[in-house]
């Protein structure tokens, strides 16, 4: 995986703003990544599952990716966030 450049918004309630900050700072494409996986509605809100998610940080999203890919636990990973990745502990 390629590194990020950013280290931008990395806590809690801030799914979209740190989305944004990836793409270059494309808030609209961000909105848009956001409403076509599900985690924001047609009206702009955030759905359950984008709240749950916008309730995690970076770190805790990327391990939760990696535990749904590998069906292991999150706990089995560790996250490096200069590279917004995962390997396993």
């Amino acid at each position: 995986m390629a590194e990020l450049h950013t280290q931008k918004a990395m806590g809690r309630g801030q799914l979209v703003d740190r989305l944004a900050a990836q793409l270059d700072n494309n808030k609209g494409f961000a909105i848009a990544l956001l409403k076509k996986r599900g985690d924001m509605l047609g009206s702009g809100e955030l759905s359950v599952k984008g709240e749950a998610r916008n309730q995690m940080t970076a770190g805790e999203r990327a391990k939760d990716r990696a535990s749904e890919k590998s069906g292991k636990p999150a706990s089995s990973f560790d996250y490096d966030p200069a590279t917004n990745s995962t390997s396993k502990v």
